[in-house]
């Protein structure tokens, strides 16, 4: 079987790092940057950064709409912090002007677990099928503040809802490429190869 190709939003953000997990795991990478690029992955990462500067961007280089209909028509996809953010379909507190693209049923709450001085990396059990635990890194991190019915939870952090999955969307709050740990990227590929 051909390695899945794997795009990474590469508009702002943790671009290298996701990009070099995924090689890392045999995956082909290509930087997202133009709509046109979305017909030749097969799933997608919207990494951790700032979230309304992505949000802007993908407005800017006319990516939003494309982003939506792809995600919505199957693409999986992999939204980490930021990521989060952005796939969610109602943000608690945004940036002026901010918008989502609204193809996760959550609410999210920006940097709920404080600020960069509050970072912490802590292992979380994981309820995807990938591995039992993941190895987490929380920076300015969003949490889940609700979901729909159709939205699974599959991990918590002080008791609060920091990963979860609706059909082909996976939404973490946490940076699992900073700490090594394959456990997501290995689940977004198996979804990829399904």
């Amino acid at each position: 079987m051909n390695s899945p190709t794997i795009g990474v939003l590469a508009l702002q953000g943790g671009v290298a790092e996701h990009q070099r997990m995924l090689g890392h795991l045999g995956a082909e990478t290509v930087l997202v940057r133009k709509p046109e690029q979305l017909d030749a992955i097969d799933a997608l990462v919207l990494p951790g950064g700032e979230s309304s500067t992505i949000d802007r961007l993908t407005r800017i280089f006319g990516l939003r709409d494309p982003l939506i209909d792809a995600i919505r028509g199957g693409l999986p996809a992999l939204g980490t912090c930021a990521g989060l953010i952005l796939l969610s379909s109602h943000i608690d507190d945004p940036a002026p002007g901010q918008q989502s693209l609204s193809v996760l049923d959550v609410g999210v709450s920006r940097n709920a677990f404080g600020s960069q001085v509050a970072s912490a990396e802590v292992t979380l059990t994981w309820l995807g099928t990938a591995s039992p635990s993941v190895r987490a890194a929380f920076i300015r991190a969003p949490v889940v503040t609700s979901h729909g019915p159709e939205v699974e939870p599959l991990a918590e952090h002080e008791d609060r809802v920091v990963a979860v999955r609706q059909g082909n969307v996976l939404g973490i709050s946490f940076h699992p490429e900073l700490t090594g740990d394959t456990t997501v990227h290995r689940e977004l590929l198996e979804m990829a190869s399904t």
